[in-house]
């Protein structure tokens, strides 16, 4: 949700909290050091164009904990930032030292509060990122090592292990901070009369979206050659020895997971697959492979690989039945038929979703999109998913779009018709129309408070040394541990 204010102060803990929670990736070394304090007063507010002035090489910055900081850290951060596509200009060394000095925090009391990471989890990140990087940039490795300042493709693999590790463990412990922070009711209206009237928020033009889908069916005869062949792989794993991981590879539909064998580590207490794979995966003894089942997404085989205490290490082959031509005529014809009914008056909108749609989440609500982030049915123009807006920005109010053809992580391929059935035009915040995206401010200003009640206090719990380099910065919290009066 983008907000208009007329006073940025209410903006900015709502950006903090969002800082806080999407945590930039940092380095980090494990090592403890003794910091020799090297005294130069004349360094108040360091700049990244000085990094190349200073005297020590690499010099310890701080210690926090378990973790310690190096000047090299903070440069490292510029690359981030940059990789990133995020301008540097006005991002100086202090603050990016502070936002380190924040996730060795929180990453030293995650292990202290024994929360752990999946490692296999973090290398299927890194391999991501790294293709992400070298397809956005049409680079190769030898540009991506260059860029990173690293001589070897290994070296570059152990660094953004680190560095993806520690900070998954400070993320995961800042959700545990404010896992259990809620706002009530009487909170919220507390909240939004805090507000002086001249400083309220202001929404920009929203729109209420209904769809109605149509997905073409598959015969039965095309569910019938997956399970077959399904059975078949498992046959020749089973009988010839041949390799799962392999066949996972070449024939999988699963193509984020082909590339890695079809391995997943499920979690029992942390849910990551749809119910009826878990159901399967956690009945199955080590080595055992499942018979062929059915989900959403297509019909699959799993083999469980390993038990880890609460972790299963599975690999699963994925497979789509085939949609014939006739099945995609079909759908087509279909949902054009609807289209002219409610043109027609003979049916409303609302109506023709119910009793036609295939869109399971929207159908029995008339069709009506809920915005994911507020969890209602309104979403601001300017917020809106690009493919969605371009689908209904010639809209008027009540107008049926043309069908169209799209595809989603589960259908290839289906068909839909759109209409906006509301517009509400740019307004300070109403804390009755508003109250949905007022209660998500007050929950946010609720746990900025939280996770800095947090902060201060493990600050005053952690060994915490600063090297005098640093003690310049005007730091947001109390890392120097100046006794307040």
């Amino acid at each position: 949700m983008q907000l208009k204010t007329n006073n940025l102060k209410f903006t900015i803990k709502t950006i903090i909290i969002a800082f806080v929670v999407c945590i930039l990736a940092t380095n980090v070394s494990v090592a403890q050091e003794i910091i020799e304090d090297v005294v130069d007063t004349s360094k108040k507010q360091m700049d990244s164009t000085k990094t190349s002035a200073r005297k020590k090489v690499d010099g310890v910055a701080a210690v926090i904990g378990d973790f310690v900081v190096l000047d090299s850290d903070i440069d490292k951060e510029y690359i981030q930032l940059q990789a990133r596509g995020v301008s540097i200009a006005e991002i100086t060394r202090c603050q990016l030292f502070g936002k380190l000095l924040e996730d060795k925090l929180y990453a030293h009391h995650a292990i202290q509060d024994s929360i752990t990471v999946n490692d296999l989890e973090i290398r299927s990140n890194i391999e991501q990122q790294i293709n992400a990087f070298l397809e956005q940039k049409g680079g190769s490795m030898t540009e991506l090592l260059e860029f990173y300042k690293k001589d070897s493709e290994q070296s570059l693999r152990e660094e953004m292990f680190l560095i993806n590790k520690n900070a998954k463990l400070a993320s995961d412990m800042q959700r545990k901070i404010i896992e259990d922070v809620e706002v009530t009711p009487e909170e919220v209206r507390e909240y939004f009369n805090s507000i002086p009237k001249e400083e309220r928020p202001t929404f920009g033009t929203e729109l209420k979206v209904a769809q109605i889908v149509v997905i073409p069916e598959i015969n039965e005869a095309s569910k019938k050659a997956v399970i077959d062949r399904l059975k078949e792989f498992k046959a020749d794993i089973i009988e010839n020895g041949a390799s799962f991981t392999t066949k996972a590879v070449f024939y999988s539909d699963d193509k984020a997971a082909a590339s890695k064998g079809g391995m997943y580590t499920l979690n029992r207490k942390r849910p990551q697959m749809v119910k009826e794979f878990r159901d399967v995966a956690f009945a199955l003894q080590e080595g055992e492979i499942s018979e062929p089942f059915e989900t959403d997404f297509g019909y699959h085989i799993i083999l469980l690989e390993k038990i880890r205490g609460q972790e299963y290490d599975v690999r699963h082959i994925l497979l789509r039945p085939e949609i014939t031509e006739a099945s995609i005529l079909a759908a087509k014809e279909e949902i054009t038929k609807v289209r002219e009914q409610i043109i027609a008056g003979d049916l409303t909108f609302a109506d023709a979703a119910r009793e036609f749609s295939d869109e399971k989440e929207t159908k029995f609500e008339g069709g009506q999109l809920i915005n994911p982030y507020t969890q209602d049915s309104s979403m601001e123009l300017t917020k809106m998913d690009p493919e969605l807006y371009g689908q209904i920005q010639d809209l008027k109010d009540d107008e049926i779009s043309l069908v169209l053809q799209d595809q989603d992580r589960i259908n290839p391929i289906k068909f839909k018709i759109l209409t906006v059935t509301d517009r509400i035009e740019d307004h300070e915040a109403d804390f009755a129309r508003d109250y949905l995206k007022i209660k998500n401010l007050a929950l946010q200003d609720k746990q900025y408070k939280v996770i800095q009640k947090w902060q201060e206090e493990k600050i005053y719990d952690t060994y915490v040394k600063i090297n005098e380099d640093y003690k310049g910065c005007e730091f947001s919290s109390n890392w120097l541990k100046i006794e307040k009066e």
